[in-house]
């Protein structure tokens, strides 16, 4: 009989090659075949079964079993205690049973007092979300070479109804065996995208058909500085019984319809809001404003409950929501004055790409915003206040993106504007003390962020925030701080510090200080994170912007000049830096002048593209680290 699996991407056998890997997508030897004496995985999965059976009404019954041994300390605190997530409103846990197996192969129960359900977190504080549960496991007397055994019974009411998915990226412990299994009804074919698991041939008996899905890895190579998530290139399996991403965009179109979307309520608001703004730039803009500061968001995860919002008018009284219900309300407040929008559904984090078939998961869609196609702009309305309209947390740009009213994949932009202005006067007197002012503004997509971090901050924060960034700059003194107004939601931030440093020179000896042109932040920062390690096997974020710094130190007159850094001048393609330094011997004052403009043209750089850049960047590092160097009288 033809198999009704249908690969869109054809399933990759695990490869073999060395423990320190060469590239990203491969992947070490299984586990067995690594020698457990030398440096062990703290954890290892022995054998992890879930095996999945669908009914028509995507109705869902699951039984897994599953056996870890912890082979280090850290492996038993990562291992000792286990959580089942359940949404209490349409699942159920009907058996639950748990045991710790010493060396010598003896069973340790776990008692009913060591299982306890307790409420998932994210969902704290907000009524309509608390159906997310934790089971807790507590396993008794775990220490390296114990091994748990852990088996539960799940029930799932249809949370899509006549539908199934699931979407599975390997842990990082060495899995020896692993097996999934899906178990439908034979007129339900399901659909995968698979990296790394390997299918068995399906089997169709008495109107069902069985698929299932090995897997097996060694360790992996520990995740670099920065590098996109493992789903973007490693090994990833997504399987679903809807045939496209169209289809897909029309189920959640259908269960987002809401009537209470055009309530007087909504609409009074809607209205009230703009009723001076000149254009529908401004109009959306305020109401994306209101929208982000009075309604809190609650990070449940698109996918993990029902993908149906909340009824827009119970959101607009409870005055919280999750992402979908962020987006049913700003939606509808855009369309109460005449804009139209739709829901656009993404993959948020470090995952910037979507199985070849539609489905939520940790590396596909997870979240959901808004795309208004006449100002041509993507809105998220749940960055926690941190993103001025007209931007776009990092976190979802440069990916791709769903448009629910069309059920087309588009992408979100690449690029935004990003830029930074630092000033540094450091005033050294006779005694070789020093008064110091430092100014900062940044621009584009930032300037809400670090809004947004003195808008949520006391007075103390923001004091321990200026004490943090002079201890940065590797000087010692004090420090007090003045913002712009918190209360403005676009344009441009600035940041001013004052404050006095300790023993900036020494009067009776040779002193080298730095050549400071901006504190954390700035350049230093970002060539330092880019090079945090000093090769790449992986991809990783490399988010570009405009930088420039000035600095001034004013040496006392009883102190010689001995040394200032040569000038620097760099143009290798996507990274342009200067920097120049000049003394005026009349005024005593040093100049220090940088500037970094970094144009990637995209978010995710490639291991090539960091060898590339990589001495260009380790240049620029060597004259942010440049010192000046003074003979003191």
């Amino acid at each position: 009989m033809a198999s009704l699996l249908v690969w869109v991407s054809a399933p990759i056998s695990v490869s073999v090659c060395a423990a320190a890997q060469a590239d990203a997508t491969a992947h070490p030897a299984p586990a067995e075949a690594q020698s457990q004496a030398s440096d062990p995985a703290p954890a290892t999965i022995e054998s992890d079964v879930h095996d999945f059976t669908v009914a028509h009404d995507g109705s869902v019954v699951e039984n897994d079993e599953t056996t870890l041994r912890a082979n280090t300390v850290a492996g038993v605190d990562d291992i000792a205690q286990r959580y089942v997530w359940f949404n209490k409103d349409i699942e159920r846990i009907d058996s639950l049973s748990a045991e710790s197996i010493d060396p010598q192969g003896g069973v340790h129960p776990v008692g009913p007092d060591a299982i306890r359900d307790v409420q998932e977190p994210r969902a704290a504080g907000a009524p309509t979300f608390e159906d997310g549960v934790l089971r807790t496991v507590i396993f008794p007397g775990i220490e390296p070479g114990w091994r748990e055994h852990l088996t539960f019974r799940k029930s799932r009411k249809a949370a899509q109804p006549g539908m199934f998915e699931y979407f599975a990226v390997p842990a990082s412990d060495p899995v020896r065996e692993q097996r999934l299994v899906f178990d439908l009804p034979a007129d339900m074919p399901l659909y995968a995208d698979a990296r790394g698991y390997v299918a068995r041939e399906p089997v169709t008996d008495h109107g069902r058909t069985r698929y299932e899905f090995d897997y097996r890895h060694g360790p992996y190579a520990p995740a670099e500085h920065g590098a996109v998530g493992e789903a973007d290139e490693g090994d990833r399996l997504m399987v679903t019984t809807v045939p496209s991403y169209a289809a897909f965009a029309a189920r959640y179109r259908e269960d987002a319809a809401d009537p209470t979307a055009s309530d007087p309520d909504v609409v009074a608001l809607a209205q009230a809001l703009t009723r001076d703004a000149p254009d529908d730039w401004t109009k959306a803009a305020r109401l994306y404003d209101w929208t982000r500061s009075n309604i809190r968001y609650v990070a449940l995860f698109l996918g993990e409950t029902a993908a149906k919002p909340h009824r827009v008018i119970d959101v607009l009284r409870h005055r919280y929501g999750d992402c979908k219900d962020h987006v049913a309300l700003y939606s509808a407040l855009l369309a109460a004055v005449g804009i139209r929008s739709e829901p656009a559904l993404i993959g948020l984090g470090s995952v910037y790409t979507l199985p070849a078939v539609p489905g939520y998961g940790a590396g596909a869609i997870n979240h959901v915003i808004v795309w208004i196609p006449g100002l041509g702009r993507f809105a998220d309305t749940t960055s926690g206040g941190g993103i001025a309209f007209g931007f776009l947390p990092p976190s979802v740009m440069d990916r791709p993106a769903l448009l629910v009213g069309q059920g087309v994949l588009t992408r979100t932009p690449a690029t935004q504007v990003r830029t930074r202005e630092a000033r540094v006067d450091v005033d050294i007197d006779e005694s070789g003390d020093a008064s110091y002012g430092y100014r900062v503004v940044d621009g584009g997509f930032t300037a809400e962020l670090e809004r947004n971090v003195f808008r949520r901050a006391t007075h103390a924060r923001a004091t321990e925030i200026a004490n943090e960034r002079l201890r940065g700059t590797g000087l010692h003194g004090t420090a007090s701080i003045e913002t712009d107004d918190v209360d403005a939601t676009s344009g441009p931030f600035g940041v001013t510090m004052t404050g006095t440093l300790e023993h900036v020179i020494w009067t009776d000896g040779m002193t080298a200080l730095p050549a400071l042109s901006s504190f954390a932040g700035g350049i230093a920062s970002q060539i330092g994170n880019w090079l945090a390690d000093a090769t790449r096997t992986q991809s990783y974020v490399c988010i570009g912007g405009t930088f420039v710094e000035h600095g001034t130190v004013t040496l006392p007159h009883d102190a010689k000049l001995v040394y200032t850094p040569s000038d620097v001048a760099i143009d290798a393609g996507p990274i342009d830096y200067a920097a120049r330094y000049v003394f005026d011997p009349v005024s005593r004052v040093v100049q220090i002048s940088r500037r970094l403009r970094a144009d990637f043209g995209k978010q995710v750089c490639s291991p090539d593209d960091f060898n590339a850049m990589r001495d260009t960047l380790v240049r620029i590092e060597r004259d942010t680290s440049a010192q000046i160097i003074v003979q003191g009288r």
